[in-house]
């Protein structure tokens, strides 16, 4: 669906330097600290951003060259992006119709009232949780092939986050060749939706893992300082110093497991991940 190969844009204290791929019938997930290049890397796909050099091909076409059909069938959800807060829904609907000829009306307004959207209420008095999810809607409305999201559940509580991540659920069911690209800061949406990770970080992708895979293989060790300075360090990835000695992040937690079986050793989830990886030091 989507292949990334060296896409590179540099700005006064920033360089970007990316490749990854997002297969059809998956969800891919983006994941890294603020100022990572997450949201230029977004931008990049979308044609909003022009990168300096390296290829970005959707649908098998390079995203410059896209045609107006083409992009038709791209769904995007940005930070920084949204209609015009003085106009009501019913209006938005009604621009998405014009735009969109496979926008559905039907499902969008279904979609309204299961979600406790308002059509005859400005965008602008929406709350933020509110407003999440109306982008979220105008995007899966228009059946788009693809969808790139970056940070769709910020400000959204446990139950509107559930919805919304539901609705992305069906939308994958509904069609096998469909993908979505998708960031967010909560680790725990991306666990239960990704089939796979990367992590980007300074601009660079340093990681690029399966979701089964890092929920079963990856593993936190935490061992004082006499664990540490005479255990087996093979296959330790990266280290941080902690008040009560050392945590260890691994991928292969079975070898710890057998060869340890008194270690203190947890399951890595994405924060754990992303904290270790980034901040972390290298044996």
């Amino acid at each position: 669906m989507l292949v990334i190969d060296h896409i590179q844009k540099h700005y006064p204290g920033f360089d970007l330097d990316c490749s990854l791929e997002v297969k059809k019938g998956q969800i891919t997930g983006l994941i890294g600290a603020n100022g990572a290049g997450k949201s230029t890397l977004f931008k990049i796909i979308l044609g909003l951003v022009y990168a300096d050099s390296g290829t970005a091909e959707l649908f098998g076409t390079d995203v410059r060259r896209l045609t107006g059909q083409e992009r038709m069938k791209i769904g995007s959800v940005l930070a920084d992006s949204t209609f015009s807060g003085y106009i009501k829904i019913a209006d938005a609907e009604k621009i998405l119709k014009s735009f969109y000829p496979e926008f559905n009306a039907a499902l969008f307004e279904k979609k309204c009232r299961d979600l406790g959207l308002p059509l005859d209420k400005n965008i602008k008095e929406l709350s933020t949780g509110m407003k999440a999810k109306f982008k979220v809607l105008c995007a899966l409305t228009r059946n788009a092939d693809f969808l790139i999201l970056d940070e769709p559940t910020a400000g959204l509580d446990v139950v509107a986050r559930d919805e919304v991540l539901e609705m992305l659920r069906e939308y994958m069911e509904e069609n096998e060749e469909r993908s979505i690209l998708i960031s967010s800061h909560i680790s725990s949406d991306l666990e239960s939706l990704c089939d796979d990770f990367y992590m980007v970080h300074d601009g660079k992708i340093i990681l690029h893992e399966e979701t089964d895979r890092l929920l079963s293989d990856y593993a936190v060790i935490k061992a004082d300082q006499k664990t540490f300075d005479e255990m087996d360090k093979t296959h330790i990835l990266k280290w941080r110093k902690e008040p009560y000695g050392y945590a260890l992040l691994t991928n292969q937690s079975e070898y710890y497991r057998n060869l340890y079986p008194e270690m203190v050793i947890e399951k890595s989830g994405i924060d754990d991940l992303i904290t270790l990886v980034i901040k972390g030091e290298t044996l």
